[in-house]
């Protein structure tokens, strides 16, 4: 693995490896017995702005043993004014590796490729791979095993999430049921070409019941704000609450973060379920540096 840029570009087994040597990291925060990134500088390139993010991948260069310089959409705008194939071919000079955060997964692809450098797709619009290698952690870690799981994905089903946890099943062959208004389904093109066992359906409880998992995420996505009157209107229904929970009482209830309670899920069923979603959060670090890692075995 010489990138990290997505799900879909992993296999099965490039998965499973993360999530297995996380265990190992996680057991082993305080006393590593190595320091893979002792030496390096890498760099946060962030067009969007993020919290857990941030903390959680400066935590863990630093933990490794590396540097880290931070760069806003302030310091650099990726695809903006200088092409990023430049940008990368001078980053790539003096960097040891970067994890860019930003709206077109082709910049990260492009970084990446023409960087030469160790690549980490911190969030595009297209995908958001560490965070679902966390929340595949997070589930392996709380039931033990990911065999036989059926997750359910509830709101936005052609956002970022939603499409990582479409590549995530069909790697697996895990099943993934999504609930989301008509407008905002992912195309029937991608669920079909992934080939994993997805559901997609407007019926909440019906994709509900009997899951091990209901997954949620914001119903205003960054760079949406325009679309959020319409959004709210359409998403009304789609909320993790008392009546979802009743088809499927023994799940798990995650969320990526930030919640707004009273929108895609109830004040009550958060804090019921807030010690799985701040396990879930705090599990992005010892996430990330098995990514950093791996990555560095090459």
């Amino acid at each position: 693995m010489k990138h990290l840029l997505s799900i879909e570009s992993l296999s099965r087994a490039e998965i499973e490896q993360i999530v297995d040597l996380t265990q190992e990291m996680k057991a082993s925060r305080g006393h590593h017995s190595s320091k893979p990134l002792q030496g390096e500088c890498w760099a946060l390139m962030f067009s969007k702005s993020s919290t857990r993010t941030r903390v959680s991948f400066e935590v863990g260069i630093r933990e490794l043993g590396g540097d880290v310089i931070f760069l806003a959409a302030d310091d650099i705008q990726l695809g903006r004014g200088e092409p990023i194939r430049d940008t990368a071919r001078v980053m790539g000079r003096m960097l040891h590796g970067a994890v860019i955060r930003t709206f077109a997964q082709t910049d990260v692809e492009d970084f990446a490729s023409y960087g030469r450098i160790p690549t980490v797709n911190a969030l595009t619009d297209e995908e958001h791979p560490c965070q679902i290698l966390t929340d595949l952690f997070t589930i392996k870690e709380l039931r033990g095993s990911l065999d036989d799981l059926v997750v359910t994905f509830i709101g936005d089903g052609d956002c970022n999430v939603s499409r990582s946890w479409i590549w995530a099943a069909a790697r697996l062959g895990f099943e993934l049921r999504i609930a989301a208004p008509e407008k905002f389904q992912p195309p029937a093109e991608l669920v079909a070409r992934s080939g994993g066992r997805i559901t997609v359906t407007e019926d909440v409880i019906a994709a509900s019941a009997g899951s091990d998992v209901l997954y949620t995420d914001v119903w205003v996505s960054m760079g949406k704000e325009e679309e959020a009157a319409f959004r709210l209107a359409q998403f009304q229904s789609y909320q993790i609450n008392d009546e979802t929970l009743k088809v499927a009482p023994e799940a798990l209830v995650m969320h990526c973060l930030p919640a707004y309670r009273g929108k895609e899920i109830t004040e009550e069923v958060f804090e019921r379920h807030a010690e799985t979603i701040f396990r879930e959060a705090e599990n992005r670090l010892h996430t990330q540096k098995t990514i950093l890692s791996l990555l560095k075995q090459i």
